[in-house]
């Protein structure tokens, strides 16, 4: 199977994202945009970068905050078990909008997976996160930038009336998001589950998964 999307190309700004960078191992928070929505990022390692976005946004603790990776191969930094499913489906929709829930290493912060044995990963089509990861060197957060009940933010001009005056630093892209979340996709049981349909629908999830003799449940 080929990959589900292409990568987007556009020039961005080394200057902007080596402050990105020196931000988050500052223990900052930056505003970033994907190809989705805008995200709110920090280093996975700073659980003080991370308990900010948490209170910042008025996020239940108990829900934790997905995070990004560059590549499918970082799912080793992030997981102890890649069952062969994960693998699968990460190769064919990664990078792109689907998120997925499989189990956590044991390293992850509590604060990221919500106390749970779970942790949910993407790999975004998007630059801009794909070059700050790169350069940092780790995984980042990806909870959208918006306060916990309020519509997601599609755009820079939008977060200077939100979340974005609170946070240390807001980049700026021309790459065009598809202005809704991400699919969220657990993979954690014996049984797929949809747990939110966003960019990718159900449909295409449930007949990829059934060319792998897989059927899908639906939260």
């Amino acid at each position: 199977m080929g990959c589900y999307t292409c990568g987007n190309s556009s020039v961005i700004s080394g200057d902007g994202i080596d402050k990105a960078v020196g931000l988050l191992l500052a223990g900052g928070i930056v505003a970033y945009p994907t190809d989705t929505v805008y995200g709110l990022g920090a280093d996975i390692e700073s659980e003080v970068a991370v308990k900010r976005i948490i209170d910042l946004k008025g996020r239940s603790a108990a829900m934790g905050l997905p995070i990004l990776i560059s590549e499918i191969g970082g799912l080793s930094t992030v997981s102890d078990h890649i069952s062969a499913l994960v693998l699968e489906t990460g190769r064919y929709f990664w990078p792109g909008p689907l998120t997925i829930i499989m189990p956590r290493s044991k390293n992850i912060s509590n604060l990221l997976t919500g106390g749970r044995d779970t942790i949910a990963v993407r790999v975004p089509d998007h630059p801009v996160p794909l070059q700050i990861i790169s350069k940092l060197g780790r995984p980042i957060t990806g909870t959208s930038a918006n306060f916990s009940g309020n519509s997601s933010i599609l755009d820079a001009i939008d977060l200077q009336d939100g979340i974005g005056i609170e946070v240390d630093l807001v980049l700026e892209s021309k790459v065009e998001s598809r202005k809704i979340e991400s699919t969220i996709l657990d993979l954690s049981g014996k049984v797929p589950l949809l747990i939110r349909q966003g960019a990718i629908s159900e449909n295409v999830v449930r007949s990829f998964l059934a060319e792998l003799g897989e059927n899908l449940s639906v939260k």
